[in-house]
């Protein structure tokens, strides 16, 4: 039961990075460089954060 709520967090997670990326690439105004640098950090965050949950997720599982 927890490993179905982490998976559905991190589908959630996913898809709200997919979305940010789709605005992203759609807007049509010059992006603030410090903002698109702390877009960029928090993407990286966000994988290591996901690569983490899910090396937890393995060992669980084993």
């Amino acid at each position: 039961m927890d490993n179905e709520r982490v998976i559905l967090a991190i589908g959630r997670i996913e898809r709200a990075l997919s979305r940010i990326e789709s605005t992203k690439s759609t807007m049509k105004v010059d992006i603030d460089p410090a903002l698109e640098a702390r877009h960029e950090a928090l993407k990286t965050e966000m994988k290591h954060a996901i690569q983490t949950i899910d090396g937890l997720i393995g060992r669980q599982e084993h």
